[in-house]
């Protein structure tokens, strides 16, 4: 099946042209897109099979949308996503895809151990975001958090969520658990270390806006 790995990059020189190797090594036969979100330390452009640019940061969601939509253009079946600063391991994607290949899961998540590889700030949130997303959907989320996944063309296709910073991932995760779509997850190795890029302030309040969203769900539970 045909996979397109959808890589948003904002300042990632450092990291990114390792990460795209390991991308094509991990999945030979996948179209890698790169988002280059109004970096300023270099040009991505010999990088990847497509590199989309955004002539200022417009965020992290911006640089997903962008980056899915162009891979539903190239016919992706699958389409993966990952950051670009290496917090995800690109040996990984095989494992993630499996479950979407073989027709198990529509979208399936890259689950984060809450251990002392995570700062302990994060491992709170993570922890209370899973908890509100498998009450909203009534299907275990273990990490819903996560940046690493891979899911359908369909799901892709249908579910357009809003946001154009981190809540985006939030909302389409909730969005594709609201519209009934099989999600499943996949333990993946938990790895911190690059500067983030997330504005505790204004950031968290978007994620308490995506979840408020839902705040039926939250109270009563899926039915």
């Amino acid at each position: 099946m045909s996979v397109v790995a959808v890589i948003p990059a904002f300042q990632a020189a450092a990291t990114l042209r390792d990460v795209v190797s390991r991308t094509r090594a991990a999945v030979p036969n996948a179209r890698v897109v790169v988002v280059n979100d109004g970096s300023t330390d270099g040009s991505y452009a010999a990088l990847a099979d497509r590199v989309l640019i955004h002539e200022r940061n417009l965020g992290k969601g911006a640089a997903l949308r962008d980056g899915v939509a162009e891979a539903i253009r190239l016919g992706a079946a699958i389409i993966v996503t990952l950051d670009a600063d290496g917090q995800h391991r690109p040996e990984e994607i095989p494992r993630l895809v499996q479950p979407v290949a073989e027709g198990r899961a529509d979208l399936v998540l890259g689950a984060r151990d809450r251990n002392g590889a995570m700062p302990a700030s994060r491992r709170v949130t993570n922890w209370l975001s899973a908890t509100l997303a498998t009450r909203i959907g009534g299907q275990r989320v273990p990490d819903a958090q996560t940046g690493f996944r891979a899911f359908t063309r369909d799901l892709a296709v249908r579910v357009r969520p809003r946001g154009d910073r981190y809540e985006y991932e939030a909302n389409f995760l909730l969005d594709a658990l609201r519209a009934g779509f099989r999600v499943a997850s996949v333990e993946v190795p938990t790895i911190y270390g690059a500067r983030s890029h997330f504005r505790p302030w204004s950031d968290t309040w978007r994620m308490v806006r995506a979840f408020a969203r839902h705040a039926g769900r939250i109270l009563v539970g899926a039915t």
